[in-house]
């Protein structure tokens, strides 16, 4: 199993950046990717920014150039920052890891991001 904590979220401003932090625990080792996902009331989460372990980026079109995902190995933890924010990346964002051996697909409680304009 693995636990994974979001944290950073908040309200900007447009043109305004934020980080999201996820914190990891537990089965580390076994993970195969890294990701963060978006969801809006009435919608089905999407992803926004994935990394896997060998270091593969992809981005949805619309963060493309503005966002960035990243991993601090040392502090288990994965990062998205986020820059130039629009009001349409207003959401929670979640957290996801994808465990190698099918052993599972976990998500963290997720974390307000507001923007306004």
């Amino acid at each position: 199993q693995v636990q994974l904590v979001e944290s950073g979220g908040g309200s900007v401003q447009a043109g305004g950046s934020l980080r999201l932090s996820c914190a990891m625990s537990g089965d580390i080792v076994s993970i195969n990717t890294m990701g963060w996902y978006s969801q809006t009331p009435g919608k089905q989460r999407e992803m926004v920014a994935s990394l896997t372990g060998g270091g593969t980026t992809n981005y949805a079109d619309s963060v493309l150039g503005r966002f960035t995902i990243s991993r601090d190995s040392a502090k288990n933890t994965v990062y998205l920052q986020m820059n130039n924010l629009k009001p349409d990346d207003t959401a929670v964002y979640y957290c996801n890891t994808v465990l190698r051996w099918a052993r599972g697909t976990y998500w963290g409680q997720g974390t307000q991001v507001t923007v306004s304009s």
